[in-house]
């Protein structure tokens, strides 16, 4: 795998920190991570190995920068914040994967400034909202029912390893600080949600511009599959995978058929 490399940027008046993994060569990519946090895992070496990938952790996120969530105080500060970091990055219009909150704020970004971004990627996204089909609230779920709803294999090594922190016995230092630092990325972005993620995404996904793959898990139990043609009706130029045995984590689950997707979809 390889070793993506930390860097430590300022932005908002200098008054927010944020650490972004980067690693790879190639058209450059940004990937937003979801609500539980950032881990470089096998889907962003996949990507690197043609594309320069920049994974920033969002404001608060980062282990032992708690206060860089101070500053901003709801999801347009948020939104405004990752303008000046693309631009801190150099990035005029990258390509941008956003998954689960990552993908809203991605949806986000395209919508309000579509010149920012050239394609765009959403992985079972959240932001918008149907009354007789609500997203769950991962917030208030306990933990240990996460990965029934996260996954679809619940014999995967994080939905065991989530199973057996949630227990509370016998904790290894690893599944100890995971769970801790899941719960408080949970907490900073919820920040931005709470208490529910519709905060008018409908009213203005229509401007966004940009060719739009949106992947989603068949087995989401998060947000369910019925939200992706919600997307794809909102948002021209998009089209929808739907990916079977996997739930909200499919590029996790089926890392080669969403790698393999993702990559044709950025060569276009």
């Amino acid at each position: 795998m390889v070793t993506a490399q930390d860097r430590t940027l300022t932005a908002w008046r200098d008054e927010v920190e944020t650490r972004v993994k980067t690693a790879g060569s190639g058209p450059p990519v940004v990937f937003l991570h979801g609500a539980y946090g950032l881990q470089w895992d096998p889907f962003l070496d996949n990507l690197s190995q043609s594309h320069t990938v920049y994974a920033p952790e969002h404001p608060g996120t980062t282990p032992g920068a708690p206060d860089a969530l101070k500053p901003l105080d709801n999801l347009w500060d948020l939104v405004l914040y990752y303008y000046e970091l693309f631009d801190e990055l150099g990035l005029d219009s990258p390509a941008v994967i956003g998954h689960s909150f990552g993908g809203m704020v991605a949806a986000e970004i395209a919508a309000t400034n579509p010149e920012r971004v050239s394609k765009l990627i959403l992985i079972d996204p959240i932001g918008l909202w149907r009354d007789d089909q609500p997203v769950r609230n991962w917030m208030t779920t306990s933990f240990g029912d996460l990965p029934k709803y996260l996954f679809a294999d619940q014999n995967l090594p994080l939905a065991q390893m989530m199973a057996a922190a949630a227990r509370m016995t016998n904790l290894t230092d690893e599944q100890m600080d995971m769970q801790i630092q899941i719960m408080w990325s949970a907490a900073c972005t919820g920040k931005f949600v709470w208490p529910i993620p519709d905060k008018g995404l409908k009213k203005r996904i229509h401007r966004i511009q940009a060719p739009t793959l949106i992947v989603w898990g068949r087995q989401d139990g998060i947000a369910l599959p019925v939200y992706a043609d919600e997307f794809a009706g909102r948002i021209k130029n998009s089209r929808v995978e739907l990916i079977d045995n996997a739930g909200h984590v499919p590029q996790m689950e089926q890392l080669e058929m969403v790698s393999k997707l993702v990559e044709e979809f950025m060569g276009d």
